[in-house]
């Protein structure tokens, strides 16, 4: 298993690359009949966890990072929308929560990494054009 970042700065270096694979599928979408758009990304956070943290992706290990990915949107988003409205952040969150899931990061630890992100949201954008 790779180590998770030990730093926010390395968090939010981890999450654009993260981000960025996730948005490589977009151009693959018409080959499956469906529009991926950025807003969707959020939604692929918990694979691409597993991706970059290199875990097996088994059918339980996949389920525990969904889960708890999702249930942290649904559960967060409505407190959060003006966050939840930009794909990159909604994405950051799922991915925090995908790893919080696996047993890799507590609550308080997704909480504060979030809190960097969107405090430092503005070199997210610029580490996401490079």
């Amino acid at each position: 298993m790779n180590p998770v970042p030990k730093s926010n700065e390395a968090w939010l270096k981890e999450i654009a690359a993260a981000y960025a694979d996730a948005r490589e599928t977009i151009p693959f979408g018409p080959l499956v009949d469906a529009e991926i758009r950025e807003a969707d990304l959020f939604h692929l956070a918990p694979v691409v966890c597993l991706k970059i943290r290199g875990i097996k992706r088994t059918k339980a290990v996949l389920k525990k990072a969904t889960d708890a990915a999702l249930v942290s949107y649904v559960a967060t988003g409505a407190q959060e929308p003006e966050v939840f409205a930009k794909p990159h952040l909604a994405f950051a969150f799922c991915y925090l929560a995908a790893h919080f899931g696996l047993d890799l990061l507590t609550e308080e630890k997704i909480g504060a990494v979030m809190d960097f992100v969107v405090e430092h949201e503005k070199r997210l954008a610029r580490l996401l054009r490079t």
